[in-house]
């Protein structure tokens, strides 16, 4: 197993893509922190299903998008397991609204979750990760850091910063024997889509749109993470790997 004897910490892992990947991560070996701020029931149910994968697991609450909180979660990550060794930037929100519409409440709000947790918990990662001789950082972005999406504007951009940020760590960080990439998903079929309005629609409209005929799974972006948090990826640094299916290659074809 590829991850025997390490320790993972995955941010808003309670559902959805941050559950597959903490699931997969599980199943290969290594022992997890599962992260949530506002819904502890699923995180819970993260848990339980990393343990009976055979892992070690630790769940904690904290507001990544809180300076303080973030730390203290990375202090209690220390404490616990006495390093880290890969870190996944999961946990994301905000406020999608037509630029007219946006707010500095909803910038700040987005930004400090989605781009500014990015680099401060490479920062407060980093100790932990020497003591263990190096480890590699994966951040979940979207296609709405490069394409212009509905209602995207603070998202896309708070993304196309995670992006860059994870491209500065990537450098800065390679004499610590710490790797840094991103992950960027097309519309991906989880139950927090099916909430918003249109969910269904968007989903069949992707479907249609996807050369291989069906959306992405959670399961799809998870089996990327690990291979990316893999020594098979030892020379992939700083890039952000589409999964997609192929999608956003027929952009503009309807």
């Amino acid at each position: 197993m590829r991850f025997d004897g390490k320790t993972a910490l995955v941010t808003g892992s309670g559902r959805g893509i941050g559950r597959a990947i903490a699931l997969k991560l599980a199943q290969e070996g290594a022992d997890l922190v599962i992260n949530f701020f506002r819904n502890r029931q699923p995180a819970e149910e993260t848990a339980a299903l990393c343990a009976a994968a055979g892992a070690r697991t630790l769940l904690v609450k904290a507001d990544i998008g809180d300076l303080d909180s973030l730390k203290g979660l990375f202090d209690e990550i220390d404490r616990e397991f006495g390093g880290l060794d890969i870190l996944i930037n999961n946990a994301a929100s905000g406020y999608n609204r037509p630029v007219e519409q946006q707010r500095p409440k909803g910038w700040e709000w987005t930004l400090n979750i989605n781009a500014r947790s990015h680099l401060f918990a490479a920062q407060y990662a980093l100790p932990l990760m020497q003591k263990r001789g190096g480890g590699s950082i994966v951040s979940v972005s979207s296609l709405g850091s490069t394409f212009v999406l509905p209602e995207y504007v603070v998202v896309g951009t708070s993304k196309a910063a995670a992006e860059a940020i994870t491209r500065y760590v990537a450098v800065e960080f390679a004499p610590h024997n710490i790797r840094a990439n991103a992950v960027s998903a097309g519309v991906v079929a989880t139950d927090a889509l099916l909430h918003f309005t249109g969910g269904e629609e968007w989903i069949e409209a992707a479907r249609r749109r996807t050369p291989v005929g069906r959306v992405v799974t959670p399961e799809d972006v998870a089996n990327v993470v690990a291979f990316l948090c893999s020594d098979d990826a030892e020379m992939i640094r700083g890039q952000t790997i589409v999964i997609d299916g192929g999608a956003s290659l027929t952009f503009g074809n309807e």
